[in-house]
């Protein structure tokens, strides 16, 4: 216990040493939250009401008009006109058959449950019950949900005979289907992660349906600041300080610290969508931190500081996507928005010490040099919508 406190004091007065150094003698603000052409809170985004489900949501991407969840017209289109609405990633494999490193995609290890689709066109492709850890190093499954899903070539390149995995509606390349999966079909199809796209199951909260609530995931640096900020917001019933999107099952701060678990911190808020929305919880998370510098908030530096939004239902991943390219296209950071938008996996409360951490040491320094500045940019934009 005289460890564990001796360390948590340490890393405190680490915290503030480098605060003071980075903008202790400059005119930079402790906050580091980069000036904004437009005012975020301000930007037209699409009601969020009308995204009733998923099919509707998806629809609506316009960069991609070939995409849909509900069109299942086989697709005859040009190699020249996929490279203009595919991401280049995506292109290289999906139309130039090319393969992702083996223990890269996000995919090839992830057990969340729900529905895996061409990242190309929307095709439903799997369920998550049919996905098995085969160890190869990419996402596989033993069977496809229909039978047109996901046909077949011949192919023989490399000098090896084997069979060419594609989508059944765009054809795009999706992998190989091999002959040494698990029962009852026998069948493995070793699949890129970059060719799915992933849609969890319903609105969740650690697999439990909340009643009338819903529950969003986001890490914006240090997860005291994000913390701080929701619990003052209209329609936030609960806000909990942890870590997600990492490796190891309930991780501790010392090992989230050392940015080897992988996980995020993070802030779990549960909200009353009758009282704000999802747009809403979104738009103060953009105003409140800067989402154009990789793996770093001001002085806090390393990937558990990562921007990141975990969406737990499609609404919530269809709002983030439009809203990040509503800021992009309006130029609202003078740098690209490097916000990552994954499916929830799972949520690891942090310890006791860092729930409400604003409100038991509001005089810390930490404290009044970067939390402090963040709550007041907040008040200023959002004033209609802070508790009493």
């Amino acid at each position: 216990m005289k460890k564990k406190t001796i360390f948590i004091t340490l890393l405190f007065f680490l915290k503030v040493t480098l605060v003071v150094i980075i903008f202790g003698f400059s005119k930079k603000p402790a906050n580091s939250i980069p000036e904004r052409k437009v005012e975020i809170s301000t930007l037209p985004i699409s009601n969020p009401s009308k995204f009733s489900d998923m099919n509707a949501a998806n629809d609506k991407k316009n960069a991609n008009p070939y995409y849909s969840r509900t069109d299942k017209t086989k697709l005859n289109v040009s190699d020249a006109e996929w490279k203009k609405v595919l991401p280049a990633e995506l292109y290289e494999v999906a139309r130039n058959k090319s393969t992702e490193r083996s223990f890269t995609g996000k995919y090839w290890d992830f057990t969340g449950k729900g529905t895996y689709y061409c990242a190309a066109c929307g095709n439903r492709l799997f369920r998550s019950d049919a996905k098995f850890a085969s160890e190869c190093g990419w996402p596989s499954f033993f069977e496809q949900i229909d039978p047109v899903s996901v046909v077949f070539h011949d192919d023989h390149s490399f000098g090896m005979n084997r069979t060419e995995a594609l989508c059944g509606r765009c054809g795009g390349h999706l992998g190989h289907l091999f002959d040494d999966g698990p029962q009852p079909t026998g069948k493995r199809y070793c699949m890129n992660s970059v060719a799915l796209e992933f849609e969890p199951d319903g609105p969740v909260n650690q697999g439990k349906k909340v009643s009338g609530l819903e529950t969003i995931t986001l890490g914006g640096g240090c997860f005291w600041c994000i913390e701080a900020i929701y619990k003052s917001l209209i329609g936030v019933e609960k806000v909990t300080s942890g870590y997600s999107g990492g490796r190891v099952a309930n991780p501790t701060y010392r090992e989230v610290c050392t940015g080897e678990t992988g996980h995020a911190e993070v802030v779990q808020v549960v909200f009353d969508p009758q009282k704000t929305s999802v747009e809403e919880i979104l738009k103060v998370f953009f105003t409140v931190h800067d989402p154009t510098t990789m793996n770093r908030q001001g002085a806090d530096v390393g990937t558990q500081y990562r921007s990141v939004i975990f969406y737990h239902t499609g609404e919530q991943k269809a709002n983030a996507d439009e809203l990040i390219e509503a800021m992009n296209k309006a130029k609202v950071f003078d740098r690209r928005i490097v916000t990552q938008v994954e499916p929830f996996m799972k949520f690891y409360e942090a310890e006791d010490y860092h729930q409400e951490y604003y409100r038991m040491h509001k005089n810390e320094p930490y404290c009044r040099m970067v939390i402090q500045p963040k709550i007041e940019k907040f008040e200023k934009v959002f004033k209609d919508r802070i508790k009493k």
